[in-house]
């Protein structure tokens, strides 16, 4: 008989009821959402154009007018931080969406088939974590040029092997199993198990996962972004902000700080919601609280 898919945890009540008095869940959930409105608010309003320069308002502090101040440019620093999340989003959602699909399929792949092709796969796995994003994406920008989609493919490549290790893994756990054993003797092929078995049992791991990797993938666009790899101008980043504060951290440290607190917080959210999320899918600490 097949074990309960983890993720069907998520519909139960009382999941819920233990996600709300779980404290770094609950804070890592306002933190991201918080990030989430931000992201969908720059797409719908922003108290200033984000692109329009005006050297006449440069470097204004924080007033009725322009609620945090503006930048070395004469642009609102709100409207800036607003559209940054978006870039952050962006470059977070396709990144990881990248070493999410690619590394779970070698991930169950190299669990289902073993012997050589489970050898062969974890080999490119070690290969590809020499290549830390910043490098692949100074290799990517050496050969097409910076820009944003070279930053994304870099970060996702980067993701890869982390999935890829993680779900076989967890995967090699499953097919251990007296459910599996069954269903290979009833005739089921590995495709079938992995589909109908493996993959739904090991959702909760690679949900966890994914908001850690979103983090570090954040984290990985503004340094590209601060080195100028990144996210290209006009388009606001939460790195270049950073990168363009440093020459005025005398006339005006505020500009470093909005951006700095804008990761930092974005980072410890999505932190603190997959370590939620991790003390909440796993059974053990589920049945403890």
């Amino acid at each position: 008989m097949s074990a309960v898919p983890s993720a069907v945890a998520l519909r139960i009540p009382g999941f819920w009821r233990r996600a709300l008095r779980h404290r770094s869940f609950a804070i890592g959930a306002v933190l991201t959402l918080l990030l989430l409105l931000a992201a969908t608010l720059s797409l719908l309003w922003t108290p200033w154009s984000p692109y329009d320069v005006d050297m006449a308002a440069k470097l204004q502090p924080p007033s009725p007018a322009h609620w945090l101040g503006t930048d070395t440019y004469g642009r609102d620093v709100v409207s800036l931080l607003l559209v940054g999340a978006r870039a952050s989003i962006l470059v977070g959602v396709i990144a990881v969406g990248i070493g999410l699909t690619a590394g779970t399929a070698l991930g169950l792949l190299a669990a289902a088939r073993r012997g050589w092709v489970e050898e062969a796969i974890m080999r490119f796995t070690d290969f590809s974590m020499a290549f830390p994003a910043i490098l692949s994406a100074i290799m990517l920008t050496a050969v097409f040029g910076a820009g944003i989609v070279n930053a994304i493919v870099a970060i996702g490549i980067y993701n890869i092997p982390t999935f890829a290790r993680i779900t076989r893994a967890s995967a090699n756990a499953i097919w251990s199993r007296e459910y599996v054993t069954a269903a290979r003797a009833c005739g089921k092929g590995p495709f079938a198990i992995t589909m109908q078995h493996v993959l739904p049992n090991i959702s909760a791991v690679l949900i966890v996962q994914i908001t850690i990797r979103f983090a570090i993938a954040i984290l990985a666009e503004a340094a590209l972004s601060y080195l100028g790899l990144g996210t290209q101008p006009p388009q606001p980043s939460w790195g270049r902000m950073l990168s363009e504060a440093q020459t005025m951290m005398f006339q005006a440290p505020l500009l470093a700080v909005w951006p700095g607190m804008a990761i930092a917080l974005a980072v410890l959210g999505l932190n603190l919601l997959g370590d939620g999320l991790r003390d909440l899918l796993d059974p053990r600490l589920a049945r403890a609280r």
